[in-house]
């Protein structure tokens, strides 16, 4: 390792020594984008994060002088990605650095894909917006449901509703993507049912059978329309039968199990039923 971080320091001054020479000035940016870049290799492999981080933008600003922007944006992911192991902040704050730069370009889809590597809710649902401008409709959806399953966990039912509807009636015509649409509705009806309203769940699932008539077949349907049903007869024992049945087949992730998943205080409720 101190061989690899020697080299590191080498390949830096010789970096720092072209850019205060004399030379043209877009020729000695490109020389010292060479040296920086061996240079914070180096750092990597020594696994000096934090200096091959800070070298690593000390790229992108030479990529930026050489009018190399595509490339100014991959140094500052590079960058981001040494932060990643240091510290979040810098990490986070190369990806802006780098989402900017691309979006300034024109690659919406780029952007996109490193604004929701940050895992924040506010960075998924800027990259659904840009991936549907880029007209990449599986991507954006993706970050969309990434964006409804947060809203569902922190108790925003009704948002995560509304994300989930609105993706299956997108998906409903398109042969590649429709047979998602059960799962979509699944989701949509559990936070119904996590919002403790029986009423609304029957309406929804109407609402679906609308959309999807082959939807009220599936087991996803019978599943819903059972837990409805235990809510409103206030069957404690139905309800947890129904839910271990289903999920003894299809393993059904925390958030998503309506006895132990629903925010709130994890519980769902009709009146003053406490399903828990």
């Amino acid at each position: 390792m101190a061989d690899q971080i020697a080299k590191g320091e080498e390949f830096e001054k010789k970096a720092e020594k072209k850019i205060n020479g004399w030379g043209l000035f877009g020729s000695k940016y490109e020389d010292a984008a060479e040296f920086y870049e061996k240079s914070a290799n180096s750092f990597k492999l020594a696994k000096a994060w934090d200096r091959a981080g800070s070298v690593f933008i000390k790229l992108s600003n030479c990529h930026l002088k050489c009018d190399s922007k595509h490339d100014a944006a991959t140094a500052y992911v590079n960058a981001a990605n040494c932060y990643k192991k240091t510290s979040a902040k810098g990490a986070i704050s190369c990806l802006d650095q780098a989402v900017n730069i691309f979006l300034d370009i024109g690659r919406h889809n780029m952007a996109a894909k490193h604004l929701a590597f940050s895992g924040i809710l506010e960075g998924y649902e800027r990259s659904a917006e840009l991936y549907e401008f880029g007209e990449a409709s599986t991507s954006a959806n993706q970050c969309k449901q990434k964006v409804a399953e947060f809203s569902a966990q922190s108790g925003q039912y009704q948002k995560a509703i509304e994300i989930y509807e609105a993706i299956a009636r997108q998906s409903i015509n398109n042969n590649l993507l429709k047979y998602g649409v059960r799962g979509y509705l699944l989701n949509a009806g559990l936070c119904q049912l996590c919002k403790g309203d029986v009423i609304s769940i029957n309406n929804a699932l109407e609402r679906y059978e609308d959309l999807d008539p082959t939807f009220s077949r599936t087991r996803e349907y019978k599943f819903l329309a059972d837990l409805a049903a235990a809510i409103d007869e206030e069957d404690v024992e139905k309800f947890t039968d129904v839910i271990r049945e289903f999920d003894s087949i299809t393993r059904l992730d925390p958030w998503k199990n309506p006895s132990e998943g629903c925010a709130e205080g994890q519980r769902t409720r009709r009146g003053g039923f406490d399903l828990n």
